[in-house]
């Protein structure tokens, strides 16, 4: 077996790495709907935002069996852990594939000095097993939800939406944040950091109108559409939603961040900007048919707005991390 570096991927290497993804996504999660060859073309072609992507191909006889993608987050976020995802296809797993994937992956984790390495498993799949196997422990529960957009009672819909508190109006656009909300943005965006300090390494998110831009710039690179909905009194943002259509498939949403500032929780703002951004993408983007989401269980407040807003239990997530001290070592020669 040849565990092969991808410096730019080649269209062979994009469909091969495409059949990796579908085929571990058709027996894991097989209720969702297959990524599409143009959203894995635009992740492994497109990095998030003050990121650089890692690549690594398993081959065997010239058939890519196994892939890891791992995201080393850029210098200035040198305390914020790599993000790695290492996939198998099933016909051959249980053969070690994964483990010299990681551990390639470590080497590079160690060598750029990233302090710890995170990745997410769905329950009760392989993933699971093996990342606890490989030093990974779980630092967070997240359960997936899903909205059906013709289960939502219209007159529910326009009674939230009249019954907004007092003192604040409603803002929205499409793409990035204008230049004058951008600060005010930003400011919103860091109520999003609600994980215990003692959970992850993860340091606090900077966030600016820079970033902002970079953020939604990536959006619109891969042709998705980002929608937002903010709830704004005076100068300040004090709740906000985000949704993201995806240009290939845009039956089906993501919800992107939520939040409400400390200081305006309690208002019900949260439901009142996702009941706004429900109004728009119905008049707006009718395609829309579900909108898929992830709570942390311990966010009993979000999850609670979720399911008044309709949003259905679908399955349980779990986020893991490793130290990079405690990653496997070299991969064998």
């Amino acid at each position: 077996m040849d565990i092969i570096a991808v410096e730019i991927p080649t269209a062979v290497q994009i469909r091969a790495w495409h059949s990796v993804v579908t085929a571990v996504q058709a027996c894991d999660n097989p209720e969702e709907p297959p990524q599409t060859l143009e959203q894995t073309t635009g992740r492994l072609t497109t990095p998030p935002p003050n990121s650089r992507l890692l690549l690594w191909i398993a081959a065997v006889d010239g058939v890519t069996v196994g892939v890891a993608y791992l995201r080393l987050p850029a210098e200035r976020d040198g305390g914020r852990p790599a993000e790695i995802d290492v996939l198998v296809h099933p016909a051959h797993r249980r053969r070690g594939i994964g483990a010299r994937l990681l551990r390639r992956a470590a080497e590079a984790v160690r060598a750029h000095g990233r302090p710890a390495v995170v990745a997410q498993a769905i329950a009760e799949t392989p993933a699971v097993p093996f990342l606890e196997s490989q030093g990974f422990r779980c630092v967070l529960v997240l359960t997936g939800l899903l909205l059906r957009v013709d289960d939502v009672d219209p007159g529910w819909l326009a009674d939230t939406l009249a019954a907004g508190p007092p003192g604040y109006e409603l803002v929205r656009w499409r793409g990035a944040v204008p230049d004058g909300l951008a600060d005010a943005f930003a400011d919103a965006k860091l109520a999003m950091d609600d994980l215990p300090a003692d959970e992850t390494v993860t340091e606090r998110m900077s966030w600016d109108a820079g970033r902002l831009g970079e953020m939604a710039d990536m959006v619109a690179k891969r042709g998705d559409d980002l929608y937002t909905v903010a709830a704004v009194r005076g100068p300040v943002i004090a709740g906000f939603t985000e949704i993201v259509v995806p240009a290939n498939s845009p039956e089906r949403a993501a919800q992107y961040d939520t939040a409400v500032v400390p200081g305006h929780r309690g208002k019900r703002i949260g439901i009142w900007v996702k009941a706004a951004m429900l109004e728009w993408l119905l008049a707006e983007r009718p395609e829309v048919r579900e909108i898929e989401t992830d709570n942390a269980d311990d966010n009993v407040h979000m999850l609670a707005v979720n399911e008044e807003l309709g949003f259905r239990r679908q399955r349980e997530y779990r986020d893991y991390q490793a130290e990079a001290a405690d990653l496997p070592g070299p991969p064998e020669r």
